[in-house]
């Protein structure tokens, strides 16, 4: 403290006229002296006015704005030493102008005078330098509010920005071009070359400045680019894209809080005007930093209404929660998922929007058939999350099961000990009707999925083989029929395949019946447990006499339908086992 009192003295000292008055100001002792001060502060003056002691006088400027730099400056203008105003300390000089009551009643062209012509000479003229005298005059609040130096700065930005946009100059659009995901109605997003310079400002001046710009006509969808940039740079070091939330200082975590709700307060309300992927960044900030859950919801609204725009990694939120619980934040995804719902049920589309719903839609099905799949293999996701989100996906968004069924796949194999109730409920998820032939033949052979949905699969792939048989005969043109000898002969070949497969889903219904058998015998069921190698043989092989199980087997193919001749007659019925064979191939000759 020593030392910088004698610093702040050195200039102002003279040994010929010793200091009559100390002033105390932001922690620095200055020994000055009386008429200088008086001659041109009115508060100094009216303070030694009203003090009855004539030597040594000590007057305390505590709150003084700008500190010791401040006072510094103003009693050099005292003294007649001269300083240069420039757009870092003019905002300062002006404030401690006003505090000290520096007017022309006391001097002309006082420090107030003098400041003010800087100001609208200079500082004003361009928007470099009433950004830089905004971004000072926060740090000297509330003097910087009375002599309108915020409003002032704030007003000349919105002007030339508001121009600027309005007539774009040549030299205006340096940035890099940002848009959104999906074509829009609305122009291009300029990062404009303006946009830099106002994203150092806090963020309670930055919110005032966008707004004074909108009041002013500027396109609000147009703001997207620049609070991009602002939360890029406020933003940086959160951890959002891990899985464990790391600590960080309260002071710091409360200022991030703020800026980030008054960015999404501040988004466009425009569809498409943002991008999802930053949108979705913004609620993962928004859930790492515990934000109100009116900043949640409002950004959770905005991803569904988009929500065919997205991909798989802007859903993919982690849940930042204690040990327990799912990787991801599931409840999120579906009250995301429930808003893209309601926006399509309402038939509320834009006109900017270029896709059709029903594609739309399509996208939106394979999204979450792709997040329900990457979920599923986490332990901790309960059947109830996993069945309940998926009933969510509307039917109409479903092209194929390919995808539900790989959900599902994954999930059974992530939790092998779901009950068999458990498992037949994921499974029913499915319409079994929409596999294709390769899931089909994966299902088929699947071990994990229950007996009742194998037997499912199996039942629409034979009842689609036997609607493209069908379908593939009835367009036969009949004159191409008699050209073609060998027709008939393929025709009973096909037949042939069929009831063979036939013959196998009759096969599996049996398997099926006495598997729900064993599991109503409770003797049956030890005896299985107790011997593993012998399960599959006893699946295989059912546990009736073996005159029962030839006797339904034959009872199955004396159901078998004869075929068709060549000619359309039916084959002569004969009593014979082997008969109907030799009128096949007498058919054929």
């Amino acid at each position: 403290m020593i030392d910088s009192m004698k610093k702040a003295s050195d200039w102002i000292c003279s040994p010929e006229i010793p200091s009559d008055v100390t002033v105390h100001a932001g922690g620095v002792s200055f020994s000055l002296h009386k008429f200088p001060l008086v001659s041109k502060c009115g508060y100094i003056s009216k303070l030694v006015s009203g003090s009855k002691e004539n030597d040594g006088l000590v007057v305390e400027i505590p709150d003084i704005p700008g500190g010791s730099e401040g006072f510094e400056l103003a009693a050099k203008f005292c003294y007649g030493i001269n300083f240069d105003l420039s757009m870092e300390n003019i905002a300062m000089v002006r404030c401690v102008a006003e505090y000290l009551e520096m007017t022309e009643d006391y001097a002309i062209g006082n420090l107030i005078t003098r400041s003010e012509s800087y100001i609208n000479e200079v500082g004003l003229k361009t928007l470099a330098g009433a950004v830089s005298i905004l971004q000072s005059s926060a740090d000297l609040l509330p003097m910087a509010e009375k002599v309108r130096l915020i409003n002032r700065c704030i007003d000349t930005i919105a002007f030339i920005v508001t121009k600027e946009s309005q007539f774009p100059s040549s030299s205006g659009a340096e940035g890099d071009l940002i848009t959104s995901s999906s074509s829009s109605s609305h122009p291009k997003a300029v990062v404009d070359w303006w946009a830099e310079d106002l994203i150092v400002l806090r963020i309670d001046i930055f919110q005032r400045v966008l707004l004074a710009m909108i009041s002013r006509g500027f396109k609000q969808y147009a703001l997207g680019p620049i609070l991009m940039l602002y939360a890029q740079k406020c933003l940086r070091g959160l951890e959002i894209f891990g899985k464990i939330k790391k600590q960080i200082e309260p002071e710091q975590e409360h200022e991030k809080r703020i800026i980030l709700e008054t960015i999404v307060s501040l988004l466009p309300r425009e569809r498409n005007s943002m991008s999802v992927s930053f949108v979705s960044m913004l609620l993962r900030a928004a859930i790492y930093l515990e934000t109100t859950m009116a900043c949640r919801l409002d950004l959770e609204k905005r991803i569904g209404l988009q929500l065919g725009q997205a991909v798989l990694d802007d859903i993919l939120i982690p849940s930042f929660h204690f040990e327990g619980d799912t990787l991801f934040d599931v409840d999120t995804v579906q009250r995301i998922m429930m808003n893209y719902l309601e926006y399509a049920l309402e038939g509320a589309r834009d006109e900017d929007y270029a896709s059709s719903p029903q594609s739309d839609m399509e996208k939106v099905g394979k999204l979450m058939e792709c997040y329900l799949a990457e979920i599923a293999s986490d332990r901790n996701l309960l059947v109830s999350k996993f069945i309940n989100l998926a009933e969510h996906i509307p039917e109409q968004a479903k092209v194929s099961e390919d995808g539900m069924y790989r959900a599902i796949d994954i999930y059974l194999k992530a939790h092998p000990m779901l009950s068999d109730m458990e498992r037949k409920k994921v499974c029913s998820l499915m319409d079994c009707q929409k596999l294709s032939r390769e899931a089909c033949a994966h299902a088929a052979q699947n071990d994990r999925l229950p007996v009742q949905t194998v037997v499912q699969v199996l039942y629409y792939e034979q009842q689609r083989l036997r609607d493209n048989m069908d379908g593939g005969l009835i367009s036969v043109d009949p004159a191409a029929q008699q050209t073609n000898k060998r027709q008939p002969l393929n025709d009973e070949l096909s037949r042939l395949k069929k009831e063979n497969q036939d013959l196998k889903f009759e096969l599996l219904k049996i398997k099926t019946r006495l598997k729900e058998a064993e599991r109503s015998s409770a003797s049956i069921d030890k005896s299985l447990v107790s011997s593993p190698s012998s399960t599959r043989y006893s699946a295989d092989k059912p546990p009736l006499p073996r005159k029962s199980f030839m006797s339904s087997v034959s009872k199955k193919l004396g159901k078998l339908a004869p075929f068709l001749r060549a000619d359309g007659i039916l084959p002569s019925t004969t009593r014979g086992k082997n008969k109907p064979s030799k009128n096949r191939r007498h058919s054929i000759s």
